[in-house]
């Protein structure tokens, strides 16, 4: 039990940094967009060249961090076609956990020659080394297989309603949508009483 809560302890305090950087970089794409079409349209603006290998390199740091996130609360897509409860749809879930730390495993493998292949390449704009964008790949990787495995050692450990009752992001649609047909409302006697 100590390694899983010193795992889901480090993993709280990653996700919080990683939002950290998840808004700086958001913050820094806007600006850097903002700014390309600003010297494209006002003559008196430098161009900056680099504003779009740098805008990019944002964005695709963005997308690798929010999937990581994305992994450890289950916001990533899903299609549940069991009922939740069932065997099957118990299977499914924890079968999708164990696919996410296969697919982080293989982002690692892969991702550390991607990422080695950057230090021969410089940007073109920017003058940045690739190894700047290329090792999301890598980084990616080792956040999915660190949030996966807090995800599966819950599961193994406390259950997988407990796990998924403290990660996954809450969803108020089964709990306050209306009834969608006649199938979702109990049937009652609708037989009006007159005094």
């Amino acid at each position: 039990m100590g390694f899983i809560a010193a795992l889901s302890r480090f993993n709280r305090a990653l996700e919080r940094a990683l939002n950290v950087v998840l808004l700086l970089l958001l913050a820094g794409f806007i600006l850097l967009i903002i700014y390309q079409i600003a010297s494209r349209n006002l003559t008196f603006l430098p161009a900056a060249y680099a504003t779009e290998e740098l805008s990019r390199f944002a964005f695709q740091w963005m997308i690798m961090l929010g999937t990581a996130i994305g992994v450890l609360h289950a916001d990533h897509f899903v299609l549940e076609a069991f009922a939740r409860q069932s065997v099957m749809g118990r299977f499914t879930r924890t079968l999708r956990d164990l696919a996410c730390l296969m697919v982080g495993v293989v982002f690692i493998v892969f991702g550390q020659a991607f990422a080695w292949s950057g230090f021969n390449r410089i940007a073109s704009a920017s003058q940045l080394p690739m190894v700047v964008t290329y090792s999301a790949f890598l980084v990616c990787g080792v956040l999915i297989v660190l949030f996966s495995l807090q995800r599966l050692l819950l599961s193994a450990t406390r259950g997988l309603d407990a796990m998924e009752r403290e990660l996954d992001t809450p969803s108020d649609i089964d709990e306050t949508a209306p009834p969608t047909t006649d199938i979702d409302t109990p049937q009652t006697d609708q037989r009006e009483t007159r005094p």
